[in-house]
Formats: structure tokens, C-alpha cells, sequence
């Protein structure tokens, strides 16, 4: 089957439907399955030996999606459909939600149901299904997309002025790297429960030459240049997700209690400066544009989605961050 977009395959982690079983309740010994098949108050259970693994998906318009190459599961080329989110709570009583994705055939039929899980789930801890949401998944998907800064976070505005993410309007000037000053589009602002794919992750002062700290959503790129190439990544740009510089001293990520983030949306997709970090804005395409306010996108965003940036190229692999302090050899880098 042919894929049919020439966009790029985003991955998510996702556990496999028999990951999770149902261990009481009306579909006891089932494993997890879409919205229609689905019973409230069962409890379902991760196996001992369950794990994530890689769903890549290729997003062109509203769906369904498609499982691009390379994926670690299901056929490259099928149909992906975003089924449901639903709402699990183990007895702490601090729920998690999963999002459904079922893979269909050529005929239409299902072929395999994956759980894309928004918060860690626990082997052997009993979840209770609470709630089924049809309708807000895509919402909830594109949410966790969207890279955020926290409130407080100092932006460098045209003028050279720090001003707080917070206290920005849309059309200010902001200093951009590529395209020097430019008017903000859409400004979102969104307060989420600090767990799982919507953790913050803390840059702490002086780790990337950062005057304060840095609070982001875990997959915010940063922009670093290297005097010298000395990750090996062929170029001396790159681009770095937070949550790859994580060594829980100096990164760190920040679970627990709630966080806000704030979104910024120009007209191209642009590296700005955060706590004197280069950072990007967010990135406006099929799985984040259910982020803006329902029936104001053609206003917000009258071009569509942001076409491809040469800066994006620049994204490193976590492979090449393989190292017991990443942070400390890309502050090194870029001193030298």
C-alpha cells in the first residue's frame, strides 16, 4: 500500500492492546480495544512485561492518519484513526489518560488497536476505565504536541526588552533568529497536571549558558551552534528536544502538582530566545492545528500549516546524545 503524503512520519509510544487486559469487570481477560467495544468501570491491569514502542505516523489533513516507514509497529501505508481518549484511575485516584489508535486494513476492518499512554502507567496496578471521550481526543493529542514555555519564562522582544510569556499580546514584536523581528500570530495558554507527556522539563541557570532557569514542555527543540562539530552530527547547527538532555541534576524533569504553558504561534515557524536560550515556537501542522480555538484557524492561520524551515533539518537524534552528561558537552561546544 502506498503512503500517501510526503510529509514526515511523527513517532509516538504506544503499548500494543494486549498489554493491558481487562482482570475485572463485564470483558474480563480482554485486552484493550476502541471506544465502542469498551465498558465503564473495568478495571484493566499493564502486563509485568509490557513496553512502548514506536508508532510512526505520517499526518496529512484531518485523517485518518498513515504508519509511515521505519515504523517498530503496524504496515507501513495502512490507516491510522484516532479513536477515543479515555480516562483510567488506578485507587491513589490520580487518573491517566490513554489515547486509542486503531490501525485498519484495506478492506476497513481493524487490524491491530494501540494505547498511546499520557501519563506512566504502572505494570500490575488495577485501572479503572472512568471515561470514554470520542470527541476530544484530537484535542488532547495536539495538546501534547505543542511545544510550550511555562509561565514566567522571559522572552527577548525586538527591542531587546525580557519580557514574561505571559505578559505578551498577540501582534508584539518578537526577535526572531532567522527572520529578525516578528509579530506574534496566536498566543494559547493551557494548565495541565505536571505528569507524563505534559512533565515540564527544568533547564537549570548556567547548564546551556542561561542566565535563570528554564522550565519547557518535554519535546521543545532548542537551537545550540557548535564551534566545533563535536557530537558528530555532521553540521554545527542543531536541534536538541529537551527531554534528550535530561540527567536529573542539571535537566531535570518536573513531575507533580499542575503547570501552566503557553504556546507561541508566528506566521513561519521561528527560533526565538527564552532565558537566552535559542528556542523554538510552535510548529503549526496536521496533529497540533486542533490546538487553536475551534472554528479560528482560517483566521489565525490563513497560510495553513507551516511549510518546511531549513532550521529543521537541524534536529539530532537522541542516539548522538548519548552521553552521561549531553548538556555539559553542548555548553562546552558552544563555548569554545
Amino acid at each position: 500500500m502506498p503512503l500517501r503524503s510526503d510529509r514526515p512520519a511523527q513517532s509516538v509510544l504506544v503499548h500494543e492492546a494486549d498489554d493491558l487486559r481487562v482482570v475485572n469487570g463485564a470483558n474480563l481477560g480482554d485486552s484493550l480495544s476502541f471506544a465502542d467495544e469498551l465498558d465503564l468501570d473495568d478495571i484493566y491491569e499493564l502486563g509485568p512485561r509490557a513496553r512502548t514502542r514506536r508508532l510512526a505516523l505520517v499526518m496529512d489533513g484531518d485523517g485518518p492518519f498513515t504508519i509511515g516507514e521505519g515504523s517498530e509497529l503496524g504496515t507501513p501505508g495502512a490507516a491510522v484513526h484516532l479513536d477515543s481518549c479515555l480516562t483510567l484511575m488506578p485507587a491513589s485516584g490520580n487518573v491517566a489518560e490513554v489515547l486509542i489508535f486503531v490501525e485498519t486494513d484495506a478492506e476497513g476492518c481493524v487490524a491491530a488497536v494501540y494505547a498511546m499512554p499520557l501519563a506512566h502507567l504502572v505494570p500490575r496496578t488495577g485501572y479503572a476505565l472512568v471515561g470514554i471521550d470520542r470527541t476530544g481526543a484530537r484535542q488532547r493529542f495536539a495538546q501534547a504536541a505543542c511545544v510550550s514555555f511555562t509561565r514566567g519564562t522571559r522572552i527577548t522582544m525586538a527591542t531587546g526588552a525580557q519580557v514574561p510569556v505571559e505578559a505578551l499580546s498577540p501582534g508584539d514584536m518578537v526577535l526572531t533568529r532567522d527572520d529578525g523581528p516578528q509579530p506574534l500570530r496566536w498566543i494559547g495558554h493551557t494548565t495541565m497536571r505536571a505528569i507524563g507527556e505534559f512533565a515540564p522539563v527544568r533547564i537549570t541557570a548556567g547548564t546551556l549558558n542561561n542566565a535563570d532557569d528554564l522550565l519547557v514542555s518535554p519535546d521543545h527543540r532548542l537551537f545550540i551552534y557548535q564551534r566545533d562539530d563535536t557530537l558528530g552530527a555532521g553540521r554545527r547547527e542543531v536541534l536538541v528536544r529537551a527531554r534528550h538532555l535530561v540527567n536529573g541534576d542539571s535537566v531535570r524533569i518536573e513531575t507533580g502538582g499542575h503547570v501552566d504553558y503557553v504556546q507561541l504561534l508566528f506566521d513561519h515557524h521561528q527560533i526565538i530566545y527564552a532565558e537566552g536560550i535559542a528556542a523554538e515556537t510552535m510548529l503549526l501542522d496536521p496533529r497540533t492545528r486542533p490546538a487553536l480555538p475551534e472554528g479560528a484557524a482560517a483566521e489565525i492561520a490563513p497560510d495553513g500549516d507551516h511549510a518546511a524551515r531549513a532550521h529543521l533539518q537541524f534536529e539530532i537524534s537522541r542516539a548522538l546524545l548519548d552521553h552521561p552528561n549531553a548538556a555539559d558537552l553542548l555548553k562546552r561546544a558552544s563555548t569554545r
